[in-house]
């Protein structure tokens, strides 16, 4: 196979070997939707085994798509916040079964193809100004990091400030500290490595940082400084095969859906909240990674993004017949960027991985995420670098950047910076007679509107 001519490697001044590596980072950095995606669709009723399954085989199929259909190495998978939504909200909190939210999802996906065919969301793509689209990348590098600052426990829910920092000598006093307290320590020490690797230039630091804090906590349940909790959520870090390599069932939930809710008000509520959230989620993973990695052209377009889009989409479809949530382009994308991935082969090595982890599961379950952590937090000090391209001196475009920066950590969502991040540009251009001058699209007119309307009544 000529992998030259597939993906246009020298091209894209890249290799082999840093596709491969930069695509098993990536697989790294986000194989634990593999043990979390099964154990918050869960609570909705539904089949562990199953949709231990269905994650990895819609994840493998959407993230081939994306390697053949537009040649990037963004990789997909059901999406964090999206699968709480399904399970919390949609089934425990409105009644309606996993059936009929699967459907959602499946309609969902639908209308994602035709929006992606027709050139909406392209266009959407390229009415957003330049440096929203660099802000869109400073944000997300935020919510990564913060989002590998809580899986790693570094920081903690706290009843007065909402957040706050881990408390070693807590841990002590409550006899957490073999199971809670070295893991944090860990993670710490994880970051430090990564970062060392990255200043020393070293191939594949990121994924080496994973794999040695990995190692080190392995070394520390051999020692006793680590001790399994179960009940805690603190499992062994060593695979366990005591169950034999075997791939579960997915026949409990595969072609599952159920279209009888179809015709009501609320269906459309649901699955216009998937729609929105997936659309605005994928389009500025798109935006941040696209642009951290230089690919947008001089005017700000995402060259072959219609074959990008279209992966996602049918990715989503193909999910909800497996029986899983919407699935999503991964922010954890961004990591294998940063380890040199340009093109498709980063994405088909992550996506081999997720159809090989159908098979060594155990393995792959045992990676704990206080390792991916660190991976997370350094992808996100990348990620911020791109601040630097944002226009400070004029504040029409800098307040507005600002605004959608801080919103995706605070507000927990990508999709919520870009809302209010196009809002308050649209208004504050208005307001300060510049948007004539600027030339500002009529169809971020329409997105600030649709925006202040979703605020309104959803």
């Amino acid at each position: 196979m000529n992998l030259e001519k597939i993906f246009h490697l020298r091209e894209n001044h890249t290799d082999v070997k840093t596709e491969v590596i930069a695509g098993i980072t990536t697989f790294m950095t986000m194989a634990y939707i593999l043990a979390v995606n099964p154990n918050i669709l869960e609570a909705s009723g539904m089949d562990r085994g199953a949709i231990f399954t269905a994650t990895a085989l819609a994840s493998f199929i959407a993230t081939c798509l994306m390697a053949l259909l537009a040649n990037y190495p963004f990789v997909l998978a059901p999406g964090m916040g999206l699968n709480a939504y399904f399970a919390y909200t949609v089934v425990l909190g409105m009644g309606y079964s996993w059936q009929q939210a699967l459907a959602a999802v499946f309609a969902e996906g639908l209308i994602f193809i035709i929006l992606s065919l027709t050139n909406v969301r392209e266009a959407i793509f390229n009415s957003i100004p330049m440096n929203l689209k660099h802000a869109v990348s400073v944000g997300i590098g935020l919510f990564i990091a913060f989002i590998g600052l809580q899986n790693a426990k570094i920081v903690v829910n706290n009843d007065s400030t909402l957040v706050s920092v881990f408390s070693f000598k807590g841990s002590v006093e409550d006899g957490t500290f073999n199971s809670l307290g070295i893991t944090v320590l860990l993670a710490l020490i994880g970051l430090l490595v990564t970062a060392i690797l990255l200043v020393k230039n070293i191939k594949g630091g990121i994924l080496w940082g994973i794999l040695i804090t990995w190692g080190l906590g392995i070394v520390c349940q051999f020692t006793g400084l680590y001790k399994p909790d179960p009940e805690l959520g603190f499992y062994s870090l060593l695979p366990d095969f005591s169950n034999g390599i075997a791939i579960p069932s997915m026949a409990p939930t595969f072609m599952k859906m159920d279209f009888s809710i179809v015709f009501s008000l609320d269906f459309f509520v649901i699955m216009f909240a998937f729609l929105f959230v997936d659309m605005f989620d994928t389009l500025g993973t798109l935006i941040g990674v696209a642009s951290k990695a230089d690919m947008l052209d001089k005017d700000g377009k995402l060259p072959k993004i219609k074959g990008a889009l279209l992966s996602d989409a049918v990715g989503t479809s193909v999910g909800a017949v497996c029986g899983t949530s919407t699935v999503t382009t991964f922010v954890e994308s961004a990591s294998g960027v940063a380890e040199g991935g340009r093109t498709g082969l980063t994405a088909i090595v992550a996506g081999l991985l997720f159809g090989l982890s159908l098979f060594l599961s155990p393995i792959f379950l045992a990676i704990p995420s206080f390792a991916t952590a660190p991976a997370l937090i350094i992808v996100g000090f990348l990620m911020l670098t791109s601040i630097t391209k944002i226009d400070f001196s004029d504040y029409t475009e800098a307040i507005p950047c600002f605004i959608a920066i801080i919103a995706m950590p605070f507000l927990y969502s990508i999709s919520e910076g870009i809302a209010m991040g196009v809002i308050s540009y649209v208004v504050i251009n208005l307001a300060s007679s510049k948007a004539k001058e600027k030339n500002i699209s009529a169809l971020m007119y329409v997105l600030a509107v649709v925006f202040v309307l979703k605020y309104i009544f959803l």
